[in-house]
């Protein structure tokens, strides 16, 4: 799928209630897991230690953070869409977040994204876009919610 360019409010604005995009496939590697529990400091066994996690933990596999999942929100809707003629775009707000299904070691997830609602806060366009992460082969979720950003045109 291609990504979506706007320009302006009333551009985003034709948007509501429709999905925007979906992003690519990213594999999670382990090094990328145990690059995040060194950056964040969360260490715990089931998301580092792979031989331990094969024997104890009930995924016989490492897991993905969830808040690594999270945080890749960026990357994905950076994929999808491209919003022009901004002073500045910045994060508000997380709504309705549920971590829905463990994300394996080696797993690819991506993103979907639809425009929720927009709102024009005196010229600052307030956007609810309602995500989910999927990941390939598996029918729930890794994570739902709806991330809300404030962007503020020229």
């Amino acid at each position: 799928m291609s990504k979506v360019i706007i320009n302006s409010y009333e551009e985003f604005e034709k948007m509501i209630g429709q999905q925007i995009g979906i992003s690519d496939w990213l594999e999670v590697t382990q090094e990328r897991i145990n690059q995040f529990a060194d950056a964040t400091l969360d260490h715990q066994w089931i998301h580092v230690d792979v031989e331990r996690a094969k024997v104890e933990s009930p995924f016989k596999s490492t897991i993905v953070h969830g808040y690594l999942t999270l945080s890749l929100l960026p990357y994905f809707w950076n994929q999808i869409i491209e919003v022009n003629n901004l002073k500045m775009m910045v994060n508000y707000g997380m709504d309705k977040m549920r971590f829905g299904q463990a994300v394996l070691s080696g797993q690819k997830i991506r993103m979907v994204a639809e425009l929720h609602s927009l709102v024009n806060l005196r010229g600052t366009a307030k956007a609810e876009i309602k995500f989910a992460i999927e990941i390939e082969g598996q029918k729930k979720k890794a994570l739902e919610g709806i991330a809300t950003f404030l962007y503020y045109f020229n």
